[in-house]
């Protein structure tokens, strides 16, 4: 094991997208959980003003898009016995320090935190980082209008569904689909920086 990782908890968890993105598939995906966090559906990104601009198949535009993100649970939401039902399921993949500078790129809506005190008994990593929106890219509701995207959704169920039985289940369990339609998009701006490269 490498002496630092990352926790996927959405795309990352996609040995294909994150391999474009560092130009290697992950060595190796060890599932975990994160304790006292959630996962949910409040990373938002303005359409219009994106890197990447997509339309409906019939050519309207959706001003909003949300993606899945990882919020510190609430003390009310833990539960007493200790276990946390709701601690949302990933994968720890070993990262070197270059390679974290190359996934801030790529999650230019997201702050990289660390979360390894946080994290279940049984990695080998000193530091496990993950990424949580920033503050202008969080919303607690999704606005009026908002979509989601389902080639993004497609690859986050193939993704989980590859890391082991039941895997994409306990996503599902912890976070549920998204709360707005999924569509399927047509990309008709694309200003993507070197770096972020991405399907969504």
């Amino acid at each position: 094991m490498g002496a630092l990782a990352v926790f996927g908890y959405g795309s990352l968890v996609s040995r294909s997208s994150f391999a474009q993105t560092l130009g290697r598939e992950p060595d190796h995906l060890l599932p975990a959980r994160l304790p006292g966090w959630r996962r949910t559906w409040s990373l938002l990104r303005d359409n219009l003003a994106a890197e990447k601009t997509f339309s409906r198949p019939d050519g309207r535009v959706p001003r909003w898009v949300l993606g899945v993100n990882l919020e510190p649970a609430a003390g009310a939401e833990l539960l007493g016995t200790g276990d946390d039902e709701l601690a949302p399921n990933g994968a720890l993949i070993a990262v070197s320090e270059g390679e974290l500078e190359r996934l801030d790129v790529r999650e230019l809506r997201y702050d990289r935190v660390e979360v390894g005190a946080d994290l279940d008994e049984g990695h080998e990593f000193e530091r496990v980082f993950a990424y949580t929106a920033r503050r202008d890219h969080f919303c607690a509701e999704p606005p009026a209008g908002a979509v989601a995207m389902a080639p993004y959704l497609r690859a986050v169920e193939a993704a989980f569904t590859e890391l082991g039985q039941g895997q994409w289940e306990l996503f599902l369990q912890t976070t549920g689909l998204p709360p707005v339609e999924a569509i399927e998009p047509v990309l008709i701006e694309d200003r993507i920086p070197p770096g972020n490269p991405r399907d969504w």
